[in-house]
């Protein structure tokens, strides 16, 4: 699985792929220079139930902490996830 984020001004995103072909993305806003809310996760049918958005949240997290963010998550898949996995706490705004 290959993630790669991208930024554009006050957005961004991260995008997975799995043999050139789209597994999910995560996208987020920049607000201020100190945290993201991240507001959509979305996986493709054919990658449902493979981990493929918490691999996604990872990557978001694993950049957050390398810029030293909080992120915001708005996205209901990115909020269940913050309050079950206590190794991401750390970034949560």
């Amino acid at each position: 699985m290959e993630i790669e984020i991208k930024e554009r001004e006050s957005k961004g995103f991260a995008i997975a792929r799995e043999n050139g072909q789209k597994a999910g993305l995560m996208s987020y806003s920049i607000p201020a220079s100190n945290f993201i809310i991240v507001d959509h996760t979305e996986v493709e049918e054919a990658f449902q139930g493979k981990g493929v958005g918490k691999q996604i949240l990872y990557k978001v997290v694993e950049m957050a902490r390398e810029k030293d963010l909080k992120i915001l998550p708005l996205c209901p898949f990115a909020n269940a996830m913050f309050k079950k996995l206590e190794d991401i706490q750390d970034v949560l705004k």
